[in-house]
């Protein structure tokens, strides 16, 4: 079997993603802390955990979560596919000395059919990535080491550039298997522009809100408070000019218009129904494609930040939100 040349288009107009810009803050601020202490730091992990096993029940955790951090390969293969025996050790060669740019994930599909089917994968060996939360397909069948790098390169720089993802920080020294530490974020006197931005939300002020919070994050990217705070006033002021009952009237009529939909979903989340927002937009990513379903899809990511990932009505949309993309 022949290998496919990857093709990018599929992720080039996904520039502005939040996720995205937010995940490049991150990285940065992890290889900064792991240069200041030395070269590993608390954001660093072992070259052993760049290549992971990965199944069905760890699939987001492991793959669409992290691809917003690194650019996630993913190793199709079988025990008994002898193809299979030649390419995954190249790609654990190669993605070790990317040191940190590349993540490998290696799924056994006769135990994960279901992403098997999901990434609509033919024959094996088969290598997928996973990019913000975008699956595109690398190649099929045996493949050169030599064409295998420029492949890689090409993901790289793309992650890089349209996405802004610069990797994870790798200390030679950490243990192999160790849950890697958040960089530390450095203190700032930020405690006033916070203030301002909670009183100009009491105050009905919500662009008022939005810029004070923005104020904070434009020096540190990773204030949590801020992020949070972000997401809710720009929500505030997204239904702050919507007419309720005519914005539910048009979701009704035009169940796959993906506007009226996002619209409907703002108005269900700040009324407290948190599960029925999400159902809408999960619901709307199944029935559009291309463009529109990112939008869809990035909506329910920013109101993800609004209700906190630690809810669990955020994880099983997450869920719901991986199986209705792949």
């Amino acid at each position: 079997m022949q290998p496919r040349n990857m093709s990018m288009s599929g992720v080039v107009d996904l520039a502005a993603v939040k996720a995205a810009q937010e995940a490049k803050a991150k990285a940065e601020q992890a290889r900064a802390e792991a240069a200041r202490q030395g070269g590993g730091g608390p954001g660093a992990v072992s070259p052993a955990d760049l290549v992971i096993d990965v199944d069905e029940a760890g699939f987001e955790r492991d793959v669409l979560q992290r691809s917003t951090e690194v650019p996630v390969v993913i190793d199709f293969w079988a025990e008994w596919c002898e193809p299979c025996k030649q390419l995954s050790p190249v790609l654990e060669q190669l993605v070790v000395e990317y040191n940190g740019r590349l993540l490998l994930a290696k799924i056994d599909v006769d135990a994960n059919q279901m992403l098997m089917q999901q990434f609509g994968v033919q024959g094996i060996p088969a290598v997928f990535a996973v990019v913000a939360g975008q699956a595109l397909p690398l190649f099929q069948g045996a493949a050169g080491k030599e064409q295998i790098q420029q492949t890689l390169d090409q993901l790289v720089q793309v992650a890089e550039q349209r996405f802004g993802l610069t990797g994870l920080a790798v200390d030679p020294d950490a243990d192999p298997g160790a849950a890697p530490q958040p960089a530390a974020v450095p203190a700032g006197p930020y405690d006033t522009l916070l203030e301002a931005a909670v009183r100009a939300l009491d105050a009905g002020d919500f662009g008022g809100a939005v810029q004070a919070y923005k104020n904070v994050l434009s020096d540190d990217p990773g204030n949590s408070e801020a992020k949070l705070g972000l997401a809710q006033a720009e929500l505030l002021h997204r239904v702050q000019s919507l007419d309720p009952q005519q914005t539910r009237k048009e979701a009704a009529e035009k169940p796959g218009d993906a506007q009226a939909q996002i619209a409907a979903a703002d108005l269900d989340l700040v009324g407290g129904h948190v599960e029925d927002a999400f159902g809408r937009l999960i619901d709307t990513v199944r029935r559009t494609a291309g463009d529109e379903r990112d939008t869809v899809r990035i909506r329910l990511l920013e109101l993800f930040e609004v209700v906190g990932a630690d809810d669990p009505r955020v994880a099983a949309a997450r869920r719901a939100l991986s199986r209705a993309l792949f």
